[in-house]
């Protein structure tokens, strides 16, 4: 069975530089999610999403922008903004855990008021041509959250919902609930896209069998932790390319060099890189050692000095 891998946006992490480095330097992806753009209140769109979502930052790239909210006049500001940059589809994160979100009702704080996703869902498809995709997750505090809200999400055209297979309270942590994500299958006329914790080619089978009507299948943390990931999917193979850190290398330090022009400072340009080292460690030998080691640098010269070291010990 043919299938489909996407990117799944995580905030700070996979805006238009990661996905240009990504597709240039390892690809696998077919489809890259935007991180959402978030209104609070004001409809103005901040000069950062603006720079995320322009064609020219993401030629060759197939992107579908999102947005976080829950307010009706935010949604369709949105839509008729991405709109008029050229995108056709829409996607609505129900799936963003973090307190700051939640708190606001929005993300998966959203997901159990259903009367306000119906609101919203009725008038994006009555006012606007948009389509319309979801991301979600199974609940914030149960997994039988997501069941109260099929019912209305069947109601309109949606082009597809991606759950991811935790609730909101979870975070990251603990395991995903493969069982409430089949719950979802028998009771949903729509298609559904797999998300959480795909994180090697074996999970990545594991999954396959355990749902064998799923064929889009999102990558997220796995995807920063091993960028290798998705063409090893693609080509069914455990193996890392005999050029496995000449490529990450690459693919560093074009990330490196476009983080180092766009972000002011030494102090941003290294929270940025350590940030992506808790991910990028994973690949090593001895994650925790390379992190550490990168994490102790506190200048450019000593972040550029330690990369190269631990690079050359692969």
């Amino acid at each position: 069975m043919s299938f489909t891998l996407l990117s799944s946006p995580l905030q700070g992490f996979t805006d238009f530089r990661f996905r240009n480095a990504i597709n240039k330097y390892f690809g696998g992806i077919d489809t890259y999610y935007s991180p959402y753009i978030r209104l609070n209140g004001k409809l103005v769109i901040k000069s950062s999403y603006e720079r995320d979502l322009l064609p020219e930052n993401n030629v060759g790239l197939e992107v579908i922008p999102q947005v976080i909210t829950n307010d009706a006049d935010e949604f369709l500001f949105v839509s008729k903004y991405v709109q008029q940059l050229g995108y056709k589809e829409l996607n609505w994160n129900l799936g963003c855990p973090y307190p700051m979100v939640t708190k606001s009702g929005m993300g998966s704080g959203l997901i159990s008021n259903t009367e306000k996703i119906n609101h919203i869902l009725e008038r994006a498809h009555n006012e606007t041509d948009i389509i319309v995709s979801m991301k979600m997750r199974l609940g914030y505090d149960t997994t039988e959250e997501i069941l109260d809200v099929l019912p209305i999400l069947d109601k309109y055209p949606i082009k597809n919902i991606a759950i991811h297979a935790r609730i909101g309270k979870q975070l990251y942590k603990g395991g995903v609930h493969l069982d409430a994500f089949q719950q979802c299958i028998d009771n949903t006329k729509h298609k559904l896209y797999y998300n959480g914790d795909i994180t090697s080619v074996a999970k990545f089978h594991e999954m396959q069998q355990r749902f064998p009507s799923i064929d889009h299948w999102m990558i997220g943390r796995g995807l920063i932790a091993d960028p290798f990931l998705p063409s090893m999917i693609k080509s069914d193979s455990a193996e890392y390319p005999k050029n496995k850190m000449e490529l990450f290398s690459a693919f560093h330090d074009t990330l490196y060099e476009g983080y180092s022009t766009s972000l002011s400072g030494q102090t941003h340009i290294l929270l940025k890189m350590h940030h992506l080292w808790e991910y990028f460690s994973v690949i090593f030998s001895n994650p925790h050692k390379v992190h550490k080691n990168i994490k102790k640098s506190k200048s450019i010269r000593n972040y550029e000095a330690a990369v190269k070291e631990v690079i050359a010990k692969g």
